[in-house]
């Protein structure tokens, strides 16, 4: 994980092909399956995958919270790229990057605030969060190359 201006990065590499890692970000079941950190999951109530599309859900917490999200995606590029806004509490932008070699893909999650204040609260829980989203994401990309 590195911390920029704003932002976490966080990347990591999977043996699969870029192409399977482009659909678990793009399918809403897939997707519902490994967003959040560990022991969270996703009821979605809209998830409009195109751009300009609304996509809102309901994390549940490990510890019986619900956290209301609003989302809007912003670009896809296929088997290359995700940009979701995030618009409601901290707003930020999660850019997801896809690079394959060699039959595996490396994948950059970046999270930039838009407020300095916002990213500093965040800051304690971010990053442990993105490593475990990004662990999840793992689990099910295994599951879908079996």
């Amino acid at each position: 994980m590195t911390i920029g201006e704003n932002e976490f990065i966080a990347a990591r590499e999977y043996d699969v092909p870029q192409e399977l890692v482009y659909r678990a970000w793009t399918t809403p079941d897939l997707l519902a399956k490994w967003w959040g950190p560990r022991g969270f999951s996703n009821t979605f109530h809209e998830c409009d995958m195109r751009p300009g599309g609304t996509w809102k859900f309901t994390m549940h917490g490990p510890d019986g919270v619900d956290y209301p999200n609003h989302n809007v995606f912003v670009e896809f590029v296929p088997t290359e790229r995700v940009v979701i806004d995030h618009l409601n509490v901290h707003e930020f932008r999660v850019t997801a990057t896809f690079e394959g070699f060699d039959g595996r893909t490396k994948v950059a999650f970046r999270q930039r605030f838009k407020k300095q204040e916002d990213f500093e609260k965040a800051k304690p829980l971010c990053v442990e969060a993105n490593e475990q989203l990004l662990d999840r994401l793992g689990k099910v990309l295994a599951e879908l190359a079996d």
